[in-house]
């Protein structure tokens, strides 16, 4: 459950980040950003393992490529579930917005295991 908190809030924190880029991703507060942050969570956690397992062929034909798409998607589906977070160029911003918020993720991730070793973040 720890990781779980963490994990959202990371994201959270990597939202506010992503809105203040001119990637065409609009967060209307950092409760918004946290509320997206969860459902992001619970996405990945139970729809993301679903469409990667269905799509498994084609993400071996195109050597993992196919795994950002489902990455879009979820970022997609993620906007359009919570009120206040918004995509200003559709798929464009979608897109954008996976690619930097895994690169986000994955640097404040290591930070954080930098800060605190001994937590439940990895």
């Amino acid at each position: 459950m720890l990781h779980f908190l963490i994990v959202c809030l990371v994201t959270a924190v990597s939202l506010i980040i992503i809105s203040k880029l001119p990637l065409g991703i609009e967060v209307d507060d950092i409760w918004k950003a946290v509320v997206a942050g969860i459902v992001f969570g619970i996405l990945n956690a139970f729809v993301k393992p679903i469409l990667f397992w269905l799509t498994l062929p084609i993400s071996v034909l195109t050597l993992g490529l196919f795994a950002l798409f489902l990455n879009v998607i979820i970022f997609g589906l993620a906007a359009w579930l919570v009120t206040g977070f918004r995509l200003q160029w559709g798929i464009w911003s979608a897109i954008l917005g996976a690619i930097v918020l895994s690169i986000l993720n994955s640097i404040l991730f290591h930070i954080l295991s930098l800060v605190l070793p001994s937590a439940a973040v990895s």
